[in-house]
């Protein structure tokens, strides 16, 4: 029976889209601010709007591509994606941007002419996709978790993050790294690990964490932590973070301005395009002082509310759908998206270091918004598509 055309739009989820179209003008609005007062000229204020205006085209493209491949298509295509991201973190060693490299000290990059694209940010959906993937896997093999299954599990998946984690620390780049390891916590998360694993090392990792904090503030313990590979820069930013207030026109410089335009702002803002204090790099990595300085904290925390309903309505699609392959898929992008707001908006406020972490929809740049808007096509698929496919425990794709 042929499908009608309303059936089609029933299966779209109209409040993902409303979602993601909002931060999409807020994030346009945002960049237009940036860039009238801190380039002045208008035709360079135009080509910073228009080229994420272009970068916003593409990724819905991408996502009315995506949207067309069900669960089995996902599921067969998610070693190809993997693999060929693997490729291009590796490739990225060789053919880095030269001139992004001596600016940012992260050889993260490909240029080619005006064109930049920092392949680390496709890698993430590729990894949920293989993620989801392998825990599915897993779980039909073995019906009955025992803590012996879940550390082959949790072995599994750390093996696939490897390659990944080890391309990022030759990049220079810490920060990614946070943002994958964020995710494969998340699925470890749902995936049925027993908490009998899950509470002691999450323990661990506090105590690990809490450890290395310390060291930090130690001459020994920075000496230790040299030589396991920690950089001056890295140093730098847990300074700056602990005391903003101590080197303000050096590495706090950035991290004191965003602290001093958000608190600028008070409750209502500025007003749109009213920005008094400098930031630097705010079009993109503090693109929230931005929001925070011209429309405050009513204007603050309703963007924290979108996100919110953003992550509500993919969480009620993978309720919805009942799909296994799904609800993983959904977690990782969940958790890159969840991630990426809580460190952004820490660090532009001085709850957490610096790291470069970007506001999803919202800061400019291309790899980032394309990343993130092909894991909103693959969680929109799951509603597209879940009459004509469902995962059930005792079903695997090959």
């Amino acid at each position: 029976m042929q499908r009608s055309q309303s059936d089609d739009e029933s299966r779209i989820d109209w409040g993902i889209i409303f979602c993601v179209l909002l931060l999409a003008l807020i994030g346009l609005a945002s960049i237009y601010v940036a860039a009238v007062h801190d380039t002045g000229g208008s035709t360079s204020v135009m080509r910073q709007v228009v080229s994420q205006l272009i970068w916003y085209i593409i990724g819905i493209i991408l996502v009315v591509v995506i949207m067309q491949f069900d669960s089995e298509q996902l599921w067969k295509v998610a070693p190809l994606a993997y693999w060929v991201g693997i490729f291009l973190m590796f490739a990225i060693l060789v053919f880095y941007s030269r001139a992004y490299y001596t600016n940012t000290g992260a050889k993260s990059w490909f240029a080619i002419g005006p064109f930049t694209f920092q392949p680390s940010e496709i890698m993430k959906p590729a990894y949920i996709l293989m993620m989801g993937r392998v825990i599915t896997t897993h779980n039909n093999r073995y019906n009955v978790h025992t803590v012996r299954s879940d550390w082959r599990l949790i072995g599994t998946m750390f093996l696939w993050l490897l390659p990944i984690l080890i391309s990022l620390k030759l990049q220079n780049d810490f920060g990614t790294g946070l943002v994958f390891f964020a995710i494969f916590c998340g699925m470890i998360l749902v995936s049925g690990v027993t908490w009998r694993i899950i509470a002691p090392t999450a323990i661990a990792l506090v105590v690990i964490g809490g450890s290395a904090l310390a060291m930090v503030t130690s001459s020994i313990g920075r000496t230790i932590l040299e030589h396991v590979g920690f950089q001056a820069y890295q140093f730098d930013r847990v300074d700056t973070w602990l005391h903003p207030e101590q080197d303000t026109s050096n590495q706090g410089y950035q991290l004191w301005q965003s602290i001093k335009a958000v608190g600028s702002g008070g409750i209502t803002g500025t007003g749109f395009n009213n920005s008094k204090v400098y930031v630097p790099v705010r079009e993109s990595d503090m693109i929230f002082s931005v929001i925070g300085e011209n429309f405050g904290f009513i204007g603050s925390a309703l963007l924290i509310l979108l996100y919110l309903l953003l992550i509500y309505l993919m969480i009620r699609v993978t309720f919805d759908t009942r799909n296994e392959f799904y609800a993983y898929i959904s977690t990782g992008v969940i958790m890159m998206i969840l991630f990426h707001v809580f460190e952004n908006i820490g660090m532009n406020i001085g709850l957490l270091p610096l790291t470069g972490i970007p506001l999803p929809f919202i800061s400019a740049g291309g790899s980032s918004l394309i990343g993130n808007l092909i894991g909103i096509g693959m969680v929109m698929s799951m509603r597209y598509h879940h009459h004509s496919y469902m995962f059930s425990s005792n079903k695997e794709f090959r």
